[in-house]
Parts: structure tokens; sequence; C-alpha cells
């Protein structure tokens, strides 16, 4: 079969790559219904994570179970299945206290930008919908596997409630999924901080009640202007770099509580500067596998529609091109079909 390969900085190809094949007795075969390109497949497609090329590139998948291992017993084949970036057993004690990501077997599952992928210990990894979705709910459900996961981590980690004042820094796909997932715990205002005018609008359709364009130290000071001096409640770090993350920091209120999901690159937080903050800190990969029921349900039942943050579509031979347009920001999140 082709695939997708990354081999160095830049440089895409959709080539010839082996086809996936049972393991070990827990894993399971999938047939991609769709894939996508990730904000975080950005940081060694620019350069800028120094790991070993070539490599296989893909996280996000949804798709029919092909194949299981033999002591595969929840998953059977035919199913339309979900999974995250992380393998896990879903039994170990840190997946028992809802951190899957962090799991004592954990296996990274790569790979996905392709027509069939293997999937680790596929019981503790995979969940099914209730039957074979429509066309339609496959962005949405594909959107469940790491973006709506990872905003919703965003949330729940900065604990947002109903009333609370939100601000999101970033308006690529996850900060659009923060921004919904604030909405769905309840939040009163969210503020989305973007300067671009097609996410900002996506972002009000999402549930942004406000907008700040202003960056760093100048949008610190609007939010502080728009909270009356006190800040947020919580704030939802969805960019990974420096500058975000501070602005992240200062503009939450004393014993406000910051959720950061963006993967960090260049980040360096002075101890003593922080410690005069009075904030909470929480984020990391996303425990996606914690939320996938609640989130697939909410999709299911029409509660929930995380697939529009897709605003570019294209058969999966040309995900270079889907590479090209996420890096110049024409496109926030590229959905790719086999």
């Amino acid at each position: 079969m082709q695939g997708t390969v990354l081999y160095g900085p830049g440089d895409i190809r959709f080539e010839e790559v082996p086809e996936p094949k049972i393991l070990k007795p827990t894993d399971a075969i999938i047939r991609m219904a769709a894939s996508c390109v990730c904000g975080s497949d950005l940081w060694p497609y620019r350069g800028l994570d120094g790991e070993a090329s070539p490599q296989a590139m893909g996280h996000e998948y949804c798709g029919i179970v092909e194949d299981v291992g033999s002591t595969v017993s929840s998953i059977k084949k035919g199913q339309f299945v979900i999974g995250s970036f992380f393998a896990s057993d879903n039994t170990c004690p840190h997946c028992n206290h809802g951190y899957q990501s962090s799991c004592q077997q954990r296996e990274f599952v790569g790979g996905a930008q392709a027509p069939y992928l293997r999937v680790p210990l596929a019981d503790g990894t995979l969940v099914a919908t209730p039957e074979l979705p429509t066309e339609d709910m496959i962005p949405s459900l594909l959107a469940t596997s790491d973006v709506f996961g990872t905003g919703w981590f965003a949330a729940d980690a900065a604990g947002v409630k109903p009333g609370s004042t939100v601000v999101v820094v970033g308006d690529g796909a996850v900060g659009q999924m923060a921004v919904l997932s604030a909405r769905h715990f309840g939040a009163e205002r969210i503020i989305a901080m973007s300067s671009h005018t097609a996410r900002q609008e996506m972002a009000r359709d999402y549930g942004a009640t406000d907008i700040v364009a202003e960056r760093g130290d100048e949008g610190v000071e609007r939010i502080l202007e728009m909270t009356s001096g006190i800040g947020a409640d919580a704030v939802l770090e969805c960019v990974g770099s420096e500058t975000s993350m501070w602005q992240a920091i200062k503009s939450a209120r004393p014993g406000g509580k910051i959720g950061y999901v963006g993967v960090p690159h260049g980040v360096s937080l002075d101890g003593a500067a922080l410690f005069f903050e009075h904030v909470h800190l929480h984020g990391g990969p996303a425990p996606v596998r914690q939320y996938l029921p609640t989130l697939i349900d909410l999709v299911w039942n029409g509660k929930a529609n995380p697939g529009k943050v897709f605003d570019q579509t294209l058969p999966l031979s040309q995900v270079a091109e889907g590479y090209r347009a996420m890096d110049s920001r024409s496109a926030i999140k590229t959905l790719l079909r086999p």
C-alpha cells in the first residue's frame, strides 16, 4: 500500500510502505475511513523536533476493523472504531486514574495517514460506535480521536465549570475544540485569542463570546481590561510556545487554572516569576481514551459537530498539499480521505 512518510523538513512523500499486519495477539488492523493532518505534525515538518527520518506520519484515525489478534475480545471485525494516538491497556493504575496517555504499557500509534493501520492494545484503545456511521458523521468522529479530545482535556484540566470566564490561547484546530469544549462545560464567557478573521468566525460559531486579536503582553492587558483587572477563571493554552504559555499564565486570575495542551517547544518557565502568579498548571498529552465514550456519544446524538474544524478535504494521495496548506495557515485542519 501507499502511505505518508516524512523524510525531512518540508519533505512529505506518499509512497509504497509495508501493509500493517498483526504482530501481537493484542493488535487490531483497521481500514481507515479518514485521517488528517495534526498541528503537532507540523513541528517535525518544519524541522523543529529533531526526530529520526524517515518516519511514517499520522496519529488520528477511525475506520472499520479488518482483523484482530487472538486475545482481543471486546473489538470485533466489521465494527467502526475510534482510538487515541497513545495505545493503552485501560487497566493499569494510571489508566484507572484517567491518564491513559501515561499507561504503563502505552505505545504511540503512528502511520495513520495511510489506508490501513495497526493499533496495539486494541481492547483498551479502541471504542466502537453503536453501529456503522453515515458518511457525514465521519469527520466529527475522526475529531474525537485527538483534536476534540485534546480540547476537552484542556477544559477539564483548567476546571471549567458553569459560569466560568475562560480564555483560549490559540486559534488552530485544538483552540477551536477548546472553545467548543468550554461551551459544553458551561462557561459563561469564552474569550478566544485570534487575529485571523476566518478563525475568529469559526471560534464564534463554536461558542466564543469575545475575540481578542492582540498577542503577548498586549493580549494580557486586553484580557485584564475585559475582566475588570481580575483575569480569567480558566485559561486553555493550545499552542506550545513560550509566548503563548506566559500569555496564558498572566491572563489567569490568582487561583485560576491553566490547562495546557500545546506541545511545548522552547518553553522555559522562570520559577520565581511563576511563584508569584498563584496559578494552577495542569496539562500534557491528552488522555483521549478517557473521554472517547463521552465525545462519541455527543457526536452520535448530534450534540456536537467538531467535524466543522476540517476546512480542507483532500484525497490521501495529496497529503503533501495538506501539510503545505496548514503550514501556511491557509487551512485550519486538513481531512484526508483514502
